[in-house]
């Protein structure tokens, strides 16, 4: 059975996330009690009715019962029950945002926690071995509600035959940084589409603006160089047991250099047989 444990600080997206492993056949339940799941799992594991993927969410809401979550995987070890962790995670002053937008209570608000900033800070010290732990990590600060969607799926919907994922992730500098980049190149240095007025609105997703950029002999030797450093590096990830890689390329703005190299990378770490997926982070942003 493919199980999967959601979790993360509140207002990070596992909302969203729960409803898209539905959509791709997940059995989704939310805010389990942590001390239940090893004897939910023996249930599902002795059924008729197997389930072969199943996604549970654990966090901070149930509180003082949050801290059986331990123990509880602790126990999935001993029976020797694999799972993986998703932890989705946002900026302290996102997820500010979000709770007075969305007027919701934090779950870690009352008591001796009167500010949400208080229960946010709490909140993510409680989560600290989970973040560590974590097999994916998503950090949802600048995504919308549909690339969040698109990365969930581009995860989950493939098979865990094919071993560790590999995003190529276009972003702009003027935007900060990815924090859930594991190797970020910045390609500032090279021609930059956007000072000629017949390609500054298009983008690397344009085969004008990715061949103007690939054309340069400085480009070509930068993309041979960090395919060679890439093709280094990935089979001592994958020898770590590393499930998830981020490769960030960035530019100014995100929408010229970035982008044709995410493009140059996608396609070269494809050729070799790697899982990879595409996501270009600031491709939309004006």
């Amino acid at each position: 059975m493919d199980f999967l444990i959601v979790t993360g600080m509140s207002g990070a997206g596992k909302s969203t996330a729960v409803e898209v492993l539905e959509d791709i056949g997940y059995y989704c339940i939310d805010n389990i009690p942590p001390m239940l799941i090893p004897k939910f799992l023996e249930l599902c594991l002795h059924s008729s009715h197997r389930l072969d993927k199943l996604a549970m969410v654990v966090d901070v809401r149930g509180r003082e019962l949050f801290a059986g979550l331990t123990e509880s995987l602790a126990s999935l070890n001993r029976q020797r029950i694999g799972y993986r962790i998703l932890f989705l995670d946002a900026a302290d002053e996102v997820l500010q945002l979000r709770f007075k937008e969305t007027r919701r209570k934090h779950p870690m608000l009352g008591g001796q926690v009167g500010e949400l900033s208080q229960a946010i800070e709490k909140e993510r010290g409680l989560l600290g071995q989970l973040r560590q732990a974590a097999d994916y990590y998503i950090d949802t600060s600048k995504l919308s509600v549909a690339q969040l969607r698109e990365q969930i799926s581009d995860i989950f919907l493939r098979d865990k035959a094919d071993g560790m994922l590999i995003t190529c992730m276009s972003f702009g500098f003027k935007y900060g940084l990815p924090s859930d980049a594991d190797t970020v190149f910045d390609v500032r240095c090279l021609p930059n589409p956007f000072y000629l007025p017949e390609l500054r609105e298009k983008t690397g997703l344009d085969d004008e603006v990715y061949n103007y950029v690939m054309d340069s002999p400085v480009s070509q030797e930068f993309a041979q160089k960090i395919s060679a450093m890439m093709d280094f590096l990935i089979p001592h990830y994958q020898a770590e047991g590393k499930s998830q890689l981020v490769i960030a390329v960035g530019c100014t703005g995100g929408k010229h250099r970035s982008v044709t190299f995410a493009r140059y990378l996608y396609d070269h770490l494809k050729s070799r047989g790697n899982n990879v997926v595409i996501a270009h982070r600031d491709l939309q942003k004006h």
